[in-house]
């Protein structure tokens, strides 16, 4: 399921997050560190201003350099991974782990096995 993000009267809703498919290549990330970290992902929703969106979003194993540019929620499904912050602090996700991160939030984030993440970004 995918949304143009254009205001309609209905609400968009996704079954079986943890399954739903298909996925939508959205690319490398670009700030690798090491390996080659390839995201996909199915958009729920976009406000029309471009800026708010939900979804689900995966990512392959690698070590990339992370900057939270919106606040972002993220109910992680699967996968194992672990966000160090430029401060030292670190952040072990595993399946069904919550996780915030702030507008501002600065790192690394190292995946290990696949990860798979409702997420909303604002």
């Amino acid at each position: 399921m995918s949304c143009d993000g254009a205001p309609s009267g209905e609400t968009p809703v996704l079954r079986d997050a943890l399954t739903a498919a298909p996925l939508k290549d959205w690319g490398a990330i670009p700030t690798m560190i090491d390996g080659i970290s390839r995201t996909a992902g199915i958009l729920l929703s976009r406000d029309p201003d471009n800026h708010t969106e939900s979804g689900i979003w995966t990512c392959t194993p690698g070590l990339w350099r992370c900057e939270v540019t919106s606040e972002e929620y993220c109910h992680f499904l699967e996968g194992s991974c672990t966000y160090t912050h430029d401060d030292g602090d670190v952040i072990h996700i595993e399946p069904d782990t919550l996780a915030f991160f702030p507008q501002g939030w600065s790192g690394r984030c190292q995946i290990r096995r696949t990860v798979r993440k409702v997420y909303l970004i604002r």
